[in-house]
Formats: structure tokens, C-alpha cells, sequence
């Protein structure tokens, strides 16, 4: 996707299209945080309260899980350690659905388990002010804590192995 305007990221027209306080959080966590290129181009795709929670949420994980490497996988923005996937989001037409690859080990309740064989919970939000951030925060330690093998995951068969 080309971007255009006077900072190389954004256009006029889409700086347009954005509510001014999504564009608010755009434009201090850029100026404030390191964010994936691709990463930043999801976020600038969501309009409205999505982008307002997706940025919401991308300067908690940035701010809150250190030496993680961020990139867009499967389509969403994901966050790595050591190559193993830890937390992402994605929106869902329901809202931003908030997951921690390992978080059903985390034994929070107000994280949803996923379906099947894999360690995953979540959270979805319709709005920002849903977010509370030191929830976010402690999963986010518990994720550097608590990881289950995705890594791996293939070279094992699909049988996943806990890390930590």
C-alpha cells in the first residue's frame, strides 16, 4: 500500500477519514514507540473505535513485553519471543479480539479459553474504554512467564510442549 502526506505514513485523505482521537494515538504512539512498519499499516487500516483499540492495545504490548519482535502474521499483528508467538490482535466483526497464545494457562478469568488442543485465550473489545490496562499489563508479564512451544509445533507433530 502507498502512503503519501507530509510524514511518509499517512495521507491527507486518510489523516482525513481519521477521528481525531484515533488520529491523537497514532500520531503520539509513532512518535513515541517503535513500531513494526507492517504493524503500523494494519493499525492505519482500522477506522474508527477499531483503531482506536488496536492502537490502544499495540502501545501496551510495546511498552510491556520487552525484546519481543512484532510483525504480521496470518494477516494480524503478532508479537514473537525467541521465534515463539506470545500475544496478538485482530479485528473480528464483533470487535478486536486481544490473544495470548499461551493465556489459558494463565488461569485469568477474564480471558476466554479457545476451542481444541491449542493453550490460546482471549479477550474481545468493542471499546476502548473496555481496555483495562493493568489486566493487560499482568497478562502481558505472565505471557513472558508462561509460553507454551508454537515454535515447534510442526517439527512435533503438531503435540505441544510447554516452554516455561
Amino acid at each position: 500500500m502507498e502512503r503519501g502526506g507530509d510524514n511518509g505514513l499517512i495521507s491527507e485523505e486518510e489523516r482525513r477519514n481519521f477521528n481525531p482521537s484515533t488520529l491523537f494515538l497514532f500520531e503520539f504512539h509513532k512518535a513515541t514507540c517503535k513500531m513494526d512498519n507492517d504493524v503500523l499499516t494494519y493499525n492505519q487500516s482500522q477506522t474508527d473505535v477499531s483503531g482506536e483499540i488496536c492502537h490502544a492495545l499495540v502501545k501496551l504490548i510495546d511498552e510491556h513485553l520487552a525484546g519481543a519482535e512484532s510483525k504480521i502474521w496470518h494477516a494480524h499483528p503478532v508479537w514473537f519471543l525467541d521465534g515463539n508467538p506470545i500475544v496478538g490482535y485482530s479485528k473480528l466483526k464483533a470487535g478486536v479480539r486481544l490473544m495470548f497464545w499461551s493465556g489459558a494457562s494463565f488461569e485469568e478469568d477474564k480471558l476466554t479459553s479457545g476451542n481444541g488442543k491449542f493453550k490460546d485465550a482471549s479477550v474481545l473489545y468493542t471499546a476502548v474504554e473496555e481496555i483495562n490496562a493493568p489486566d493487560v499489563i499482568r497478562w502481558l508479564d505472565k505471557a513472558t512467564k508462561i509460553q507454551w512451544d508454537y515454535k515447534n509445533l510442526v517439527k512435533r507433530k503438531g503435540k505441544l510442549e510447554r516452554l516455561k
